[in-house]
């Protein structure tokens, strides 16, 4: 694809700059729930200005925006420090999927909401013993009078305990192919029947959650897609996590590579060869992912719909980012482990990366089979 912006994406990248510049609410107070108030307002914010859901279609609050304006914005935002959204597993996962899979019905009541932040939405895929195998999973939902009864347990359900949704993938069928017998949901969080419980993450933060369902209800017009159909609608929420990592990450990645080459010059180590050496392949792999990432959008434009290629740079994101804190740890020596700053906070949160949205492991074997055509192991 040819990566020369156009005027028109000139026209709206200095568009999108100047509104940032004029709106930018600033640095996020201390404290979970100040922080998370803090997002919200900050999204009403970008809804009203129509840039919460840029590439949704005009006739659900979006611009209709084209993919390269989203990856624009995804670096703008990133460039000016602007705080995330509030509601990003609604915005990036479960307003597409319902667009894409969604009655008119489902589509009227649930993407306003999602792009006012008035309802926070999570992900109810991963589960004690399913998680990279989504497919295995044993949470059961049983149609009883027009609805169905939902009991199991989920985890690491990013913002479970501020979400009004659960984007929910249940077993229907026990007596068919493990990938057929699926349904796909969206599960009021607030009934009694359904349980949060924080995970205490390494950093000291608790954004995942474990959730315990015991005879939740869900009404039967809240199946997106069809019964049986879950493990399709499934597939395109995730690749739609995926597809959405690349252009923001990259230039994240640059910037914080720069901010570690201020402190390497401050501490005198700029002319250490093995450092300049390591600081050289961190910019080389920022650069490659963000290159990747123009490659994923050019099969986007093709297709209509993200691919597998996503895979890649979320893999690649997830390598480079561990990398990038490593080294910071290393450059200060014995002190590291003892200093509670920024970059010790880096380095413990991108433990998780290799790990949240597909573990590595998995996202190779996908790369290779669905991306590079290679033949199954199994």
């Amino acid at each position: 694809m040819d990566l020369t912006l156009s005027p028109q994406e000139e026209a709206f990248r200095d568009e999108l700059r100047s509104w940032l510049e004029e709106n930018h609410p600033g640095p996020e107070p201390e404290g979970d729930e100040a922080a998370f108030e803090f997002r919200k307002d900050w999204q009403r914010k970008l809804a009203d200005a129509s840039y919460a859901g840029l590439s949704w279609p005009e006739e659900y609050g979006g611009r209709g925006a084209t993919l390269i304006e989203q990856a624009i914005f995804n670096e703008e935002m990133v460039r000016a420090k602007a705080p995330m959204s509030a509601n990003v597993l609604g915005l990036v996962m479960g307003g597409p999927v319902v667009i894409a899979h969604g009655t008119d019905d489902q589509k009227g009541r649930y993407l306003k909401p999602i792009l006012t932040a008035e309802e926070i939405w999570c992900q109810g895929f991963s589960e004690p013993e399913s998680g990279s195998d989504l497919a295995s999973l044993k949470t059961k939902a049983v149609k009883s009078n027009g609805e169905w009864v939902v009991t199991g347990q989920k985890v690491w359900t990013t913002y479970a305990h501020q979400a009004k949704w659960c984007m929910l993938v249940a077993r229907t069928d026990p007596d068919v192919p493990k990938h057929k017998g699926l349904t796909y949901f969206l599960m009021d969080m607030e009934q009694d029947a359904v349980q949060v419980r924080p995970l205490r993450q390494v950093t000291g933060e608790a954004e995942f959650n474990e959730i315990f369902m015991e005879e939740a209800r869900i009404p039967d017009e809240n199946v997106v897609g069809g019964v049986g159909n879950g493990w399709g609608v499934a597939i395109t929420t995730l690749m739609h996590e995926r597809a959405g990592l690349g252009f923001g990450s990259a230039v994240a990645l640059k910037i914080a590579l720069g901010e570690l080459m201020d402190e390497i010059r401050d501490r005198g180590l700029d002319d250490d060869p093995v450092i300049r050496q390591r600081i050289g392949q961190l910019y080389i792999e920022a650069e490659c992912l963000r290159l990747n990432a123009s490659r994923g959008l050019t099969q986007i434009m093709k297709t209509g719909i993200p691919g597998p290629e996503g895979s890649l740079v979320k893999w690649q994101w997830s390598d480079s980012n561990q990398g990038l804190t490593e080294l910071a740890m290393d450059i200060r020596g014995p002190e590291a482990p003892l200093v509670d700053d920024h970059w010790t906070y880096r380095f413990l949160r991108a433990r998780a990366n290799s790990i949240e949205g597909g573990t590595t492991e998995i996202l190779k074997n996908i790369v290779a089979e669905r991306v590079l055509g290679l033949p199954r192991l199994r």
